[in-house]
């Protein structure tokens, strides 16, 4: 993160913190799993979770250390698509590895017993838990992303996180968390229960698409370079103006950001269309939400 290599290049890679941290969960991901009973799971379901997972992990891996990131201090739009990659592809992935029983697996029984006490032993974690609980509901995870993505995107905070790597290291942690929050009221992934019936989901999926595509409106119709950071930098790699960077980041958070909100969208219409043809593994199923029943929805299925 914050790279400091001055001529970024397919060499510019290091051991960076974030990878430790990475191949850590990795490895207590893969112990969760084996303590994990998947009684009624066939192979091929479980193998596809694992990958969503490993997958996620290593485009995390590639957005936050490697050439992406040494590119990202000097191209505005090569910061863009990390913010693409972690909101669209690394998040969605998450949610659809439901990896949280694997890793809640690999901590130590009495770690876990411990943990699982504390807040109704503790007045303060009792209340972060309640909210932690509020937060993941529809309405406050919808506006929370909303804050979240529009919020890092104001030039100040966001030159701000370009000199602090603190700063820079939140900012990718809240759009992870953020995107994870949002995703999972459309995807199925327990044991988290998404409360949406089909048509909610569309709707939901809809508004926060339209909420990406807002902020890429706004960069695409300023009419100068809004974030000083990449305004003021001399030689820019390719030749292009500090407007055209920008413009081009407006197209990247446009149509490649749209991607994986279309995809859901398109799986639901295809539920739609052809209802009585069996679901393949994968996404289509793992965004299956509950039939609408008069006025009354259901929730998703318990673990």
């Amino acid at each position: 993160m914050l790279a400091a290599a001055t001529r970024p290049g397919l060499g510019s890679w290091s051991l960076d913190p974030v990878v430790i941290v990475l191949i850590a969960v990795a490895a207590f991901y893969r112990l969760g799993n084996q303590r994990t009973a998947y009684a009624a799971l066939r192979a091929g379901a479980r193998r596809w979770r694992a990958a969503c997972f490993y997958g996620a992990l290593v485009v995390l891996a590639l957005a936050l250390d490697s050439p992406l990131e040494a590119y990202s201090e000097r191209l505005f739009w090569v910061h863009m698509v990390q913010h693409v990659l972690l909101i669209t592809v690394v998040a969605p992935l998450i949610v659809l590895a439901r990896p949280w029983t694997p890793l809640w697996r690999s901590l130590p029984l009495d770690a876990r017993r411990s943990l699982a006490r504390a807040p109704s032993r503790s007045a303060v974690l009792g209340g972060v838990w309640a909210f932690g609980r509020w937060l993941g509901r529809p309405a406050p995870a919808f506006v929370f992303f909303t804050i979240v993505l529009l919020g890092w995107h104001v030039p100040a905070l966001f030159d701000a996180t370009l000199r602090s790597l603190p700063l820079h290291a939140l900012e990718h942690l809240l759009f992870v968390f953020s995107a994870v929050l949002l995703f999972k009221q459309v995807i199925d992934s327990r044991p988290l229960h998404a409360r949406l019936g089909e048509v909610q989901r569309v709707l939901y999926v809809t508004a926060a698409m339209l909420v990406t595509w807002a902020l890429a409106v706004a960069l695409a119709i300023v009419p100068h370079p809004l974030y000083g950071y990449y305004a003021h930098e001399v030689s820019r790699p390719g030749g292009i103006s500090a407007l055209t960077d920008q413009q081009i980041a407006a197209g990247i958070m446009w149509v490649p950001g749209s991607v994986t909100f279309m995809v859901i969208i398109f799986v639901y219409i295809h539920r739609w269309l052809a209802p009585s043809q069996h679901e393949p593994a994968g996404l289509v199923a793992a965004t299956r939400a509950p039939r609408l029943t008069g006025n009354q929805f259901r929730g998703s299925a318990q673990p």
